[in-house]
């Protein structure tokens, strides 16, 4: 198939790339944390659930020709969790994502996938307008948005809380 945007990126630290059969265990120190899952899915997940996840995450490639990224930690190797482009049913616009495992918070691993996410859909999805669709109460993820240049533009009904959207540049 042919995908809109590049299968793989690189920045100065990490390698991002289509996800992978053995990327699920190392995904899973995300999804397995109930810390870092809180704002996200909501819950931890199991070894399959976060198989499954991934999965979606192959398909969402296939279906929308662009998708989340394997964020792979050059110095280890390690899968560092999902950065890239996700528009999935009941989304109100595609949007750049990012979440890390616990370990590497604070690193700005998450900023520097999602800059480089952000110039990939400049360049190479011009007509789509991104979003990032962010629980309001992760101050984080609010933070690194509005890092990244993108505007609170309405909050929105979602799982029973209002999510704010803020539209990149």
């Amino acid at each position: 198939m042919d995908f809109s945007v590049p299968e793989q990126l690189e920045t100065e630290r990490l390698i991002l790339r289509q996800f992978k059969d053995g990327d699920w265990s190392d995904l899973h120190q995300y999804y397995s944390d109930q810390t870092a899952t809180k704002f996200t899915v909501g819950r931890e997940f199991t070894e399959e659930d976060t198989w499954r996840t991934m999965c979606i995450m192959i398909g969402h490639w296939q279906l929308r020709g662009y998708g989340p990224y394997a964020a792979v930690e050059k110095a280890s190797g390690n899968v560092i969790g999902p950065i890239g482009f996700w528009f999935p049913l009941g989304w109100p616009s595609p949007e750049i994502k990012w979440a890390l495992a616990p370990a590497y918070w604070g690193k700005g691993y998450a900023s520097e996938g999602a800059r480089t996410v952000q110039a990939v859909g400049k360049q190479y999805l011009p007509d789509i307008s991104l979003i990032s669709f962010i629980h309001p109460k992760n101050e984080a993820s609010i933070k690194l948005a509005q890092a990244l240049g993108a505007t609170f533009e309405k909050n929105l009904p979602f799982r029973g809380e209002q999510w704010p959207v803020y539209r990149h540049p």
